[in-house]
């Protein structure tokens, strides 16, 4: 099976705004905002999609989770809020097949989002 774009983004061979990494995720701007801030948080371990993840990537998800907060406060959004999407197979909107978190922020929300 070929890498998808977000492993290719992680082993630096697609550029990307990367605005956080450490040893389990990676954070970068959208390349398609859909918001004034648009960030997408990804795992480095290519998982397809959420459903898709094993009882061992527990903690990885909770990582997912923490991560997508601070860079929120490091964007300056924790104050007037922000969403966390994930997307998963296609009647769910996922385009790429490696599990992540959208951040959006810096503008009103609407509900519901679909």
């Amino acid at each position: 099976m070929s890498r998808t774009l977000f492993e290719k983004i992680v082993a630096r061979e697609i550029p990307a705004q990367i605005i956080h990494e450490d040893d389990l995720a990676l954070a970068f701007h959208d390349i398609h905002p859909q918001a004034p801030v648009h960030v997408l948080v990804i795992p480095k371990k290519p998982i397809p999609r959420i459903a898709e993840a094993c009882e061992s990537d527990q903690a990885l998800l909770g990582h997912l989770m923490w991560t997508a907060a601070r860079v929120a406060e490091k964007l300056e959004l924790t104050a007037g809020g922000y969403r966390l999407v994930i997307n998963n197979g296609a009647n769910g909107g996922e385009t790429v097949p490696h599990l992540h978190c959208h951040l959006l922020g810096g503008r009103p929300m609407a509900w519901p989002p679909g």
